[in-house]
């Protein structure tokens, strides 16, 4: 396996893990690969430094379905903090966003779910947003499903999810 840090066209940045660097380029030339934020398939490598282990801090799970597990757990607490925290705006988030963007509704946290083209029309226009993991198995989603999204945090570190 072997992990790579990607980009996509309008510069969000994630991270994948391939069984090849022929995995990641048959991958991407089927249009397999795409962006967690905005659903665009114009993915590319990005400048990576290599990943060095030290025996300082927490031990690294031992096992891919331990690492799975902790990322499993982190996006549950991510998912619960936004329901907690900010206000369900339903499928009507793109509007929203876009009239919170522009100052003609209240500033606030909100999420809700929208439309990958809705996602795209929002980052195109430089409304910022950012997708909430969804806990259904990929094929149970086509491309017209609303996914989740909400607008991306300003660079606060919010204590409770640490």
């Amino acid at each position: 396996m072997i992990r790579y840090a990607l980009k996509c066209i309008v510069e969000h940045e994630f991270e994948a893990w391939f069984s090849s660097s022929n995995g990641f380029d048959e991958q991407v030339a089927q249009g397999l690969v795409e962006c967690p934020m905005c659903g665009s398939r114009a993915v590319s490598k990005a400048i990576m430094s290599p990943m060095v282990r030290t025996t300082k801090g927490k031990d690294a799970p031992t096992s891919l379905a331990e690492a799975q597990q902790a990322v499993a757990e982190a996006l549950h607490r991510l998912r619960r903090h936004v329901e907690n925290t900010h206000d369900y705006v339903g499928s009507g988030f793109a509007t929203e966003a876009r009239d919170i963007h522009e100052g003609l509704a209240p500033d606030r946290p909100i999420y809700g779910e929208a439309t990958p083209d809705e996602v795209r029309g929002l980052v195109e226009d430089g409304v910022p947003v950012a997708a909430v993991p969804v806990f259904s198995p990929p094929s149970a989603i086509d491309a017209e499903t609303k996914v989740p999204v909400l607008p991306a945090p300003s660079p606060v570190i919010d204590k409770k999810l640490n």
